[in-house]
Order: C-alpha cells, then sequence, then structure tokens
C-alpha cells in the first residue's frame, strides 16, 4: 500500500532582503518540508547583503560579492522565487497575495518582509533629476554611473549610510559635501570628542564638512531639470551635480495597510512577530515592536529566528529587542559604539599621536556603555558586558584587550 506524502501548506514571503533570507535559512533547518515557499521580490536581483553596498559603491568590492543567494540556492531548496514583480495586495478573507503581473498566490502562512524606504527632504526642488538615495544594489549602481559623470556632490545625512555614500563617492573621484544637521557626525552613537575625531579624518581624506546645517531648497537647471546646487538655510550655496539623501528610513507599510492590518510607525506585531491577523507574521525593517522601530542587521535576524520557530509549530522563542553594537563600514576608519551614553561615572584614555580613543559609561558597578576609536579589538568583549558587574576587571576595565581571555 503507497503512502502519498502530505501536501504542503503554501507560505509567502513578500520581500527578499535580509531578514527574509535569514527566515528562510531559519525555518529550512527547523520544518524543510513543511512549507511550498514562494518568495515575491520587488527587486531584480537575488539575495544580497546590504550591509556591504558602501565597499561597492567605493570600488573596493564588486556586485558578485555581496551576493548571499544565488537563484540557484532557492532551486536547490525548492524554493520559488518571482523577482521584478512586488505585490501589490494582500486579500486576507482569500489569503491570496496579488502581485503587479496579476499573478494570484494563495497562502496558508504569509510573512511581511517589505523593508523600509528612504525618507526625503520635503524643500523646494526635490523633485529635480540628480536627487538620489543610497539603500539598495539598484541606488548602488545608480550612483557609481552617475560617479563617472559628476564632479561636485552633496550628501545630506551625517549617519553611517551618509558617511559612508559620500566617502563611496569621494573615492570615485567626486568633490564631495556631506551636510549634516546635528552638531556632529553620528552624534547618536558617539559622543562629541570621537566625533571630532571621525570629522577631523574624513576631513583630511579630502571630503567638506558642514555641520549644524539644514537643507532649505534644491536649485536645478530650466533647460534639463537636473539639480545644481544645494542652498542651506544660512543662505549658503553648495555647487550640486549629484544630491545623495541619507537621512533615515521609514517601515514600508502601504501593504499592510491597505490590507487592514494595524500599523504605526511600522506593522505591529506581538512577541512572535505575528500580526492581528493569526496567519500573517511580520519581520524585518517593517516591523514595530513595542513602539520600536529598526534599521540594524542584528535584530533583524534575531526577528528572523523567531519568526521562523513559530512557522515551524516550535514556538518556544520569544523576540526581545536588544541593544545592538555598530560599526562604520569605511576603509581605514575604525570606531565601534554600544550601549548607552550615560551613567554615573565615566572612564577615559586618549593617544593623541596614533589617534586612538575610548570612554566608558558606567551606572554603579556595571557597564553601561562605550565608544571606541581607532583601536576598536576590544570591541566585541565590551558589548557582551554591556548590563554586566564589571567589578572582577574594574581596573583594567579601559584596556580589556590586555586581559588573559581577551588576549588569547
Amino acid at each position: 500500500m503507497s503512502v502519498t506524502a502530505p501536501m504542503k501548506s503554501p507560505l509567502v514571503i513578500i520581500g527578499n532582503g535580509m531578514a527574509a533570507t535569514r527566515l528562510l535559512e531559519e525555518l529550512l533547518a527547523l520544518a524543510p518540508e513543511r512549507y511550498a515557499i514562494t518568495v515575491v521580490s520587488a527587486e531584480a536581483a537575488p539575495g544580497y547583503n546590504r550591509v556591504l553596498l558602501s565597499p561597492v559603491l567605493s570600488g573596493e568590492q564588486n556586485e558578485a560579492s555581496v551576493v548571499t543567494h544565488d537563484s540557484d540556492w532557492y532551486q536547490r531548496h525548492g524554493i520559488r522565487l518571482i523577482t521584478a514583480d512586488p505585490a501589490v495586495r494582500i486579500e486576507r478573507r482569500r489569503r491570496q497575495v496579488i502581485t503587479a503581473s496579476g499573478e494570484v498566490l494563495p497562502y496558508h502562512r504569509l510573512v511581511l518582509a517589505t523593508g523600509s524606504r528612504p525618507r526625503r527632504l520635503g524643500c523646494e526642488g526635490g523633485e529635480l533629476d540628480g536627487i538620489m538615495t543610497f539603500r539598495d544594489l539598484q541606488d548602488t549602481r545608480a550612483l557609481i554611473q552617475a560617479s563617472r559623470e559628476v564632479r561636485a556632490a552633496v550628501v545630506i545625512g551625517g549617519g553611517f549610510l551618509g558617511i559612508e555614500a559620500a566617502e563611496g563617492l569621494r573615492r570615485r573621484g567626486v568633490a564631495v559635501t556631506l551636510v549634516h544637521s546635528g552638531p556632529g557626525l553620528l552624534n547618536r552613537q558617539l559622543d562629541a570628542e570621537a566625533s571630532e575625531l571621525l570629522a577631523r579624518d574624513l576631513t583630511r581624506r579630502g571630503l567638506q564638512l558642514r555641520l549644524n546645517a539644514r537643507t532649505s531648497a534644491f536649485l536645478g537647471r530650466r533647460e534639463d531639470g537636473r539639480v545644481r546646487a544645494v542652498t542651506l538655510a544660512d543662505g549658503e550655496t553648495l555647487p550640486a551635480d549629484l544630491v545623495v539623501q541619507a537621512i533615515g528610513i521609514r517601515p514600508e507599510i502601504a501593504l499592510a495597510e491597505d490590507a487592514g492590518l494595524s500599523c504605526r510607525q511600522g506593522v505591529l506585531t506581538d512577541d512572535t512577530l505575528q500580526t492581528f491577523d493569526p496567519a500573517i507574521y511580520a519581520v524585518g525593517e517593517c516591523v514595530e515592536h513595542r513602539h520600536r522601530t529598526f534599521g540594524l542587521v542584528a535584530p533583524l535576524y534575531e526577528q528572523a529566528r523567531v519568526c521562523a520557530a513559530h512557522l515551524a509549530e516550535m514556538g518556544h522563542r520569544r523576540y526581545a529587542w536588544r541593544d545592538t553594537a555598530t560599526r562604520l563600514k569605511v576603509s581605514g576608519v575604525s570606531l565601534f559604539s554600544a550601549g548607552e551614553r550615560d551613567g554615573d561615572a565615566t572612564l577615559c584614555w586618549r593617544d593623541p599621536v596614533a589617534g586612538h580613543y575610548r570612554r566608558l559609561w558606567l551606572d554603579g558597578s556595571r557597564l553601561a556603555g562605550v565608544v571606541l576609536y581607532g583601536d576598536t579589538s576590544a570591541g566585541a568583549w565590551y558589548s557582551e558586558r554591556i548590563g554586566d558587574d564589571i567589578s572582577p576587571w574594574r581596573e583594567q576595565l579601559l584596556f580589556a584587550e590586555r586581559l588573559p581571555e581577551v588576549a588569547a
């Protein structure tokens, strides 16, 4: 008597970014035979590491080096990958996803991994050609092409993406001015002294900086509709054949909202990453969990791990936010930040000759936060001990790399 294999339940994942691909890996490890999986992607590219787009822009790496899941990977695992055909509607009652081409995809479970979209300034001239963002592979290709055709660029935003975009364009021979509204670069991650060191090093490389500066308008040429300059609130005008806006992200929730899912800044989920529709989960930058949204990779991966466990019906995991260490991906600049820049005491060390700096924030006997600039070799050790009692290492805490367990 033959035994018929059970039908696999249809699982549709909307989005193919880093959260989605990690979810696939986790789910295949836990329950490889449970679902017939379809991935719907607006992008034409297969899975890639968005974190590594900065060295692609700068010319230090090529596109092939950032691909993490090529088309063969999906085929080997029996996953149908639909590219360049975004989902445009979710029919929750019928449990169907409809794509732009009109394809109808039934689902038993649905995962939203729609990611985020770049924020844009609402000032005059924002519709001009030559005003770009730096978020995905398509943006990176467009910036590389533009760098061959322009002489001067303005990058708006002194966070990680803004600095990486500015340095990448500079390395391709473009004269770049970096405009930031805050008093210092990476002011959410660094203290004032580390920010000054970063500004000094970037200026020495040839970047022009404008801090405490706000953009008031983009000026263009009537004959071709292209941007030619950026006007700041103080009246200064910066020549620009190219403008890159890197002022943050917004969760991409339009599809979820149209489907009637509960959203605020992002798609609302519980600790299992389930939305208020029990058939639908969400992971990644589109998520809002306990009033937080997300932009770094580590929490996205943890969300994928938790969500995969529940899709596999091994639902013992719960998502809980943890502070994530950050690093800048600019060749020759090493910095590390973790935890909170707050406490009742600080420890500080400087080496002006070598350009090394570190500051630790203590809350009683516990490590609250750390900023390292220059020598970041002990960053992982500090990060693992955020919130821990550091009394055993108090005397050597500023030089953790000399501790036997770190040096080994």
